[in-house]
């Protein structure tokens, strides 16, 4: 498998799982079992039931969504590789994974918490100098 489909593998798993403990659950879960059966007609039951019980999981075990949480790990590890199989033995789907979370699952995503704003004060005096970042820096002086 390719590079590029195993970013969207990866994309898809893990924005299908961080939705599922949202209330856009339903939206994934509907989007996903099209697509699956489009696919797969035979498997649909079987990937709504286990969307399901990834979602029973992950909310009864209080997870919360972020990289790091180790039920929430599980489920896109085990997402990944379900879109991964897919991919694998179905590429042509490819179009329509990417056009499913740009359309249908990406804009459904919670918006990303928001931080407090940063305020900076510097009273420099003489020949003080003052640097001031919202991120890195860099310095090369000589």
């Amino acid at each position: 498998m390719d590079a590029e489909l195993m970013t969207l593998a990866s994309t898809a798993g893990t924005t299908v799982v961080t939705l599922l403990t949202t209330d856009a659950w339903e939206r994934a879960r509907t989007a996903v079992a099209a697509l699956w059966g489009r696919a797969c007609p035979d498997r649909v039951e079987t990937v709504e039931a286990e969307l399901l019980e990834t979602r029973q999981l992950l909310l009864g075990t209080g997870t919360q969504t972020g990289s790091g949480t180790p039920g929430f790990d599980d489920g896109i590890a085990e997402w990944r590789g379900k879109f991964r199989r897919l991919l694998t033995t179905q590429p042509e789907f490819a179009q329509e994974v990417r056009r499913i979370l740009d359309e249908e699952l990406t804009p459904a995503l919670p918006a990303p918490a928001q931080a407090a704003p940063v305020v900076f004060h510097a009273n420099p005096t003489g020949n003080a100098r003052v640097y001031q970042a919202g991120r890195d820096q860099n310095f090369h002086q000589r």
